[in-house]
């Protein structure tokens, strides 16, 4: 089974090897004028970072790089230096994250970032739009679409972000250079592979970085991103503070809820996430739907409550989103779409309902959506259920608000996931007798999987073995 796994991933680490990428070169200065203009000095980590891929991509090999950050650690504006990079050598760049409100997040980040100096769209389902010496054009239409996405294929656009929108047959590139792909595991294999195949030409292809949210424990990123360049940001923007987590019975809730109300009394604001969008007497658990009722009727009928989920249309889900960051409405009742990226520096208050139906890695991004501003922050867990096996598993967040630390103990309690294929979900199949644990053999396997490779890359050498990697050796994907 180990050997099935390095074999798969070492064929197609050879078969990267083989292409050939743009060689883009580094621009000393442009570089620190850009670093030096954000409002905030780089961690060490983010430094470290940036400077890995620069040099990554200063050579003409495709870069394979997995970007792998602690919830707030700043891995959007790592992304940026090196885009900004490539904008000044004439080359564009694609940004492409799973939902249209992190992807319009990141624009309008980024467009907070380069200001005047680089020309920015936004392309997704719902949005497209231009950002050029400071001023956003909305294109509306038909004709304004078109001459946007004229514009991208021309390469007067330097720098894309979108959303699976980016993989559309209408959508081409002049001279796509840099592929970053955020949050990489909420896509399929096949919609990263057509994202990268814009910046395709013969043998060349654009450099790639995949960033994610969720920290990858060390074990699980030795054994299956072992062949791929791993930089890893631990460090937190200086002056943050550790979040405050208390998990709260049902006894515990009116006092809980009294706290609630003085850090919203304090101008502050708070996030309530629920698993479901609709009430479900099956599973037994809170709903936006339901708790955006209770909340504004019974526990805050003073205070300006607002509710968020999946199925709103785009413009409903920006409108709600621009009010809450505002400051408009100060209590934000929604599912996990605010996993990931979400940031409102005023929001001091996380609630998650049901908290024991996640995981411990979900519970932490979830956590992560405060914090981010000067004022101490705070994470309440409500379980649907309390017994002394969900106390005991939902303390851990009370003990540590490291996500490193948390993703090894998700990894013990949970499995790794499906490493190989386009499910990516559930138990690894390929393991049933394996651990992934036993580093000794994993590292043994690895050392035979090279040597049958040496020569023999296509397996034509093996048709058993071949025939036993079977369709992975299509799917599987480093990144």
């Amino acid at each position: 089974e180990l050997l099935r796994l390095q074999l798969v991933m070492g064929r197609t680490r050879r078969m990267r090897e083989g292409k050939d990428a743009p060689a883009i070169p580094f621009d000393q200065d442009a570089t620190k004028e850009f670093v030096d203009s954000l409002p905030f000095t780089l961690t060490g980590d983010q430094k470290r970072s940036a400077w890995e891929m620069i040099r990554d991509m200063e050579k003409s090999a495709p870069m394979n790089r997995l970007l792998d950050g602690d919830v707030g650690s700043g891995k959007t504006v790592v992304a940026a230096v090196v885009a900004a990079n490539a904008a000044q050598a004439g080359f564009q760049s694609a940004l492409m994250a799973p939902t249209e409100i992190l992807a319009y997040q990141h624009y309008k980040t980024l467009t907070e970032m380069f200001g005047r100096k680089v020309r920015l769209a936004l392309w997704t389902n719902s949005y497209k739009r231009l950002w050029s010496g400071s001023r956003e054009t909305e294109c509306k239409g038909k004709d304004a679409v078109v001459r946007l996405a004229e514009r991208i294929a021309d390469g007067k656009v330097s720098v894309v972000v979108g959303t699976h929108a980016l993989v559309e047959k209408t959508l081409d590139f002049d001279r796509l250079a840099f592929v970053v792909i955020d949050e990489q595991h909420r896509f399929g294999v096949r919609t990263r592979r057509l994202l990268r195949e814009k910046g395709s030409a013969g043998n060349t292809e654009p450099h790639l970085l995949s960033m994610t949210a969720t920290p990858i424990p060390r074990s699980l990123a030795l054994t299956v991103y072992g062949d791929l360049d791993l930089s890893i940001l631990r460090e937190k923007p200086k002056d943050r503070k550790m979040i405050e987590t208390k998990v709260v019975s049902a006894r515990g809730r009116r006092k809980a809820y009294d706290f609630i109300r003085g850090q919203l009394q304090d101008g502050r604001q708070a996030f309530v996430v629920c698993p479901l969008i609709d009430k479900s007497d099956m599973l037994g658990v809170t709903s936006v739907t339901e708790e955006y009722e209770r909340l504004k009727n019974e526990v805050f009928p003073d205070i300006e409550v607002a509710m968020l989920h999946g199925r709103m249309s785009a413009s409903e889900k920006e409108d709600i989103m621009a009010r809450f960051k505002g400051g408009d409405c100060r209590v934000l009742v929604s599912t996990s779409v605010v996993e990931v990226g979400v940031d409102v520096s005023n929001a001091t208050v996380m609630c998650i309902e049901g908290a024991d139906r996640f995981g411990l890695a979900q519970l932490h991004q979830f956590r992560g959506r405060v914090g981010r501003g000067e004022h101490q922050s705070y994470c309440f867990l409500f379980p649907a259920t309390y017994g002394p096996a969900v106390r005991e598993r939902l303390g851990i967040m009370e003990a540590t608000d490291d996500g490193f630390v948390l993703a090894e103990k998700d990894l013990k309690m949970r499995g790794p996931g499906d490493l190989l294929g386009e499910e990516q979900s559930g138990h690894f199949p390929a393991l049933r007798m394996a651990s992934i644990a036993d580093m000794d053999l994993i590292r043994d396997a690895r050392v035979v999987a090279e040597k049958i490779l040496e020569d023999n890359t296509d397996l034509s050498h093996n048709p058993v073995l071949k025939e036993y990697l079977g369709e992975s050796l299509q799917e599987t994907h480093l990144e």
